[in-house]
């Protein structure tokens, strides 16, 4: 087979995989019944709806010292919910790499199934079974930013151990050290750089997380968003929303920075 007969059966291939992903688009918006018509109608009123009821923002009201601290609430809730969760997630993600775990037979699959666990249910949800359990307040929050720290952290740095040098771990081992001493000599000398990153990107999930789950319950910034929107205070919901957007963008910015610092650093 020559070159141009490869080329126009990749071709081919390539034609029938892109029609039939937007065949299956097609499909999508048929069942679903979404009416295109009412869409655009609705796009062309958003201009409007925002400049009548979210403008001129309130800006004020994010300066008040009651919605500064529920700033510090939700600092201190993602904060909490990270430090205990990646710890947690550490121990697991040590025994649910495939490569190095101790107990290949029982804790592999112990520490997969909670990582798994962990992720397979969203933030919110989890806020609302802590609420349910321990009442509203930081303290659900805090559970539910474990839960899904535990889940995030635990599944990207159970695949980056999955990665190290199995050699030194071997040799270590061989010479009777316990899995503390693995750990500490074989694995982390490799992986430090990683798991630091992976907590600077944790840190920033988890941030935007908190904001957010207060709407269910779990106080912090969204329990103001929440209020305010039950209460139709559009100038006040819009300066919660911008004060939001504010504080993510400055946590990215911070984020991105230490990842560049550590970078170059570490070359």
């Amino acid at each position: 087979m020559n070159n141009n007969e490869i080329y126009k059966r990749n071709n081919a291939k390539n034609f029938i995989y892109i029609s039939l992903f937007f065949f299956i688009i097609h499909l999508c918006f048929l069942y679903l019944g979404i009416d295109f018509e009412r869409f655009f109608s609705a796009l062309g009123r958003f201009g409007s709806l925002i400049a009548n009821r979210y403008y001129p923002v309130e800006i004020p009201y994010v300066l008040e010292p009651g919605y500064l601290g529920s700033i510090l609430d939700s600092i201190q809730m993602g904060y909490l919910g990270l430090v205990i969760g990646v710890i947690i997630a550490s121990v697991l993600a040590y025994f649910a790499a495939s490569n190095i775990t101790p107990s290949k037979k029982i804790g592999y699959w112990i520490g997969k199934f909670f990582i798994i666990f962990s992720r397979s249910i969203h933030e919110t949800i989890w806020t609302i079974l802590f609420v349910t359990i321990v009442g509203f307040g930081m303290l659900a929050g805090t559970m539910a930013l474990t839960m899904y720290c535990i889940g995030f952290f635990g599944k990207l740095f159970s695949e980056e151990l999955e990665n190290v040098d199995m050699k030194l771990v071997e040799t270590i081992r061989s010479n009777g050290a316990n899995e503390i001493q693995v750990f500490a000599f074989g694995v982390w000398p490799q992986v430090k750089t990683a798991f630091t990153g992976i907590l600077i990107y944790t840190w920033d999930v988890c941030f935007r997380a908190s904001t957010i789950i207060g709407f269910f319950g779990a106080g912090g910034m969204g329990w103001y968003l929440k209020r305010n929107v039950l209460q139709l205070e559009y100038a006040r919901t819009s300066a919660i929303i911008l004060s939001i957007i504010v504080l993510v963008i400055f946590s990215e910015a911070l984020s991105a920075y230490m990842r560049d610092k550590i970078y170059k650093e570490t070359q």
